[in-house]
């Protein structure tokens, strides 16, 4: 794809993964993704960021439709993941720049992934700025978000913020601006990527919020290491991200299953039905046709969480114990649960269920439901009361939260 100018003398250089459908862990499909870096044409020509390195002849191409690869001055490593660090070493032994400048743990992260102390480090930290001619360029470390190493960088004169992974989406596409796009779609790709990617580190989001309340940044456009360009809805974009890191959520859970020979199903369809009675909307969601990052896009504006497997060789059925691990691992807060599952002659899979649910911080309502073999119409009435239950919790979750 051509190189795109988003503000005068500063150009989208980055590359199109059409194909990359499974991400940090979670499933991209149909979409795929970019890697987003940045070329500014002043005195001093910088290049924010690089792309994975097997993309690195695709950058390559992007800078030299516009200036040699020796011409460029400075580099500017606003993230170390592979991403986005992974063509440098091809990339610093092209242009030898002047200067490469990074947060100290960038730094460290650069030495300990790539192995060159020699290359030109320039560590700079919250507060500090370097000129490049005509423009200049302010820094503000974000430490875990979503790496040690990450920062901003802002052009003060263009009102631009290069934001690393931050305000991304996985979005493989040829528009390169939030105007271009169905917003709506565009806003769900930025909340399943954040729901996915940023999740666990919201407390340090929220520090970045006050950090750039206090530094008093401008900002009228916003560039991405993924996806497009915020350019007309950044308001929309800020706010969204005030949103999902305070973790907000709304009227509706989430059942999540899988089954063997459909009695744990069965009781799934009841308990959405309770949830139904209580006003709470619900998705149901079987490991088997949906990712286990699909069910945690789903989760993102749900207060409920519940969550049932058959019981298999005294245990979870394997998807299921896949989605609690990937789950617990991004510590949603502020949700409420149940457990749920048929059996043949053991059952331990609602306590197991729970006992995990528990260690992520879901508040579980109740013991949960357990059915053995195939369920009687009297057991689905107990799992439709367990989604009233859980109804009733979400009503009284919110409502304290107001």
């Amino acid at each position: 794809m051509a190189v795109v100018q988003i503000k005068k003398n500063v150009y989208w250089v980055g590359a199109i993964d059409w194909n990359d459908h499974d991400f940090h862990g979670y499933s991209t499909a149909p979409k795929g993704t970019t890697y987003n870096a940045y070329l500014v044409i002043d005195d001093k020509i910088t290049l924010f960021d690089t792309v994975k390195e097997e993309f690195k002849m695709d950058l390559y191409h992007q800078i030299r439709s516009l200036v040699k690869l020796e011409d460029i001055d400075y580099i500017v490593a606003n993230h170390m993941e592979p991403d986005h660090s992974g063509a440098l070493p091809w990339i610093m032994e092209q242009v030898q720049p002047e200067k490469l400048f990074c947060s100290k743990m960038g730094k460290k992260a650069l030495e300990e992934q790539y192995h060159h102390p020699e290359w030109p480090y320039e560590i700079v930290g919250t507060g500090d700025s370097i000129s490049l001619g005509k423009k200049s360029v302010q820094f503000m470390e974000t430490r875990m978000v979503h790496w040690p190493d990450s920062m901003f960088s802002f052009i003060p004169e263009d009102k631009l913020l290069f934001s690393q992974d931050a305000f991304g989406q996985n979005l493989a596409s040829v528009e390169r601006f939030d105007d271009e796009v169905d917003f709506e779609a565009l806003m769900k790709e930025t909340s399943f990527y954040y729901a996915n990617i940023v999740l666990p580190y919201s407390p340090q989001v929220r520090k970045v919020f006050t950090n750039l309340t206090n530094i008093g940044w401008d900002i009228s456009m916003i560039a991405p290491d993924h996806g497009v360009v915020w350019r007309s809805h950044v308001d929309k974009i800020i706010a969204a991200y005030d949103a999902y890191s305070k973790q907000v959520t709304g009227k509706k859970a989430v059942i999540v299953y899988d089954t063997m020979w459909h009695s744990t199903e069965k009781m799934a369809k009841a308990i959405g039905e309770g949830l139904t009675d209580e006003g709470i909307s619900y998705v149901l969601m079987h490991v088997k046709a949906f990712h286990h990052s699909q069910v945690m896009g789903e989760l993102a504006n749900a207060t409920g969480i519940i969550c049932g497997s058959s019981t298999h060789n005294n245990g979870i059925l394997p998807l299921v114990a896949d989605f609690l691990t990937y789950m617990k691992g991004l510590r949603p807060m502020g949700r409420v649960g149940a457990a749920f599952g048929s059996y043949g002659w053991s059952g331990e899979s609602v306590k197991q269920i729970t006992e995990i649910m528990e260690s992520a911080n879901i508040e579980m309502v109740t013991e949960g439901a357990r059915v053995k073999n195939r369920p009687t119409h009297n057991d689905l009435t107990g799992c439709r009361e367990l989604g009233r239950l859980v109804g009733k919790a979400i009503k009284e979750k919110l409502a304290t939260n107001e």
